[in-house]
């Protein structure tokens, strides 16, 4: 698993190799989406630093606990 953080906000900045607007080098930014896809085992396996959608592919941590996930396990569908 690849926790990307700032080098992928959101799955859409990764798969659709879309820069977050806000960067230092755009360059540096988009070759790191080789790094996370080398160093992950699968797409499903690359978790944006801060999409929310990793919220809903995801599964709560305890019921009842929306807002933190089980990253242990394999994301839904």
């Amino acid at each position: 698993m690849v926790l990307a953080s700032d080098a992928a906000h959101f799955y859409a900045n990764w798969l659709e190799r879309r820069p977050f607007p806000i960067v230092d080098d755009v360059a540096a930014y988009l070759d790191a989406f080789a790094a996370i896809e080398a160093l992950a085992s699968s797409p499903q396996h690359v978790i944006p630093g801060h999409d929310p959608e990793v919220l809903l592919r995801y599964p709560a941590a305890r019921a009842g606990l929306a807002d933190a996930v089980r990253l242990d396990v394999d994301p839904r569908g």
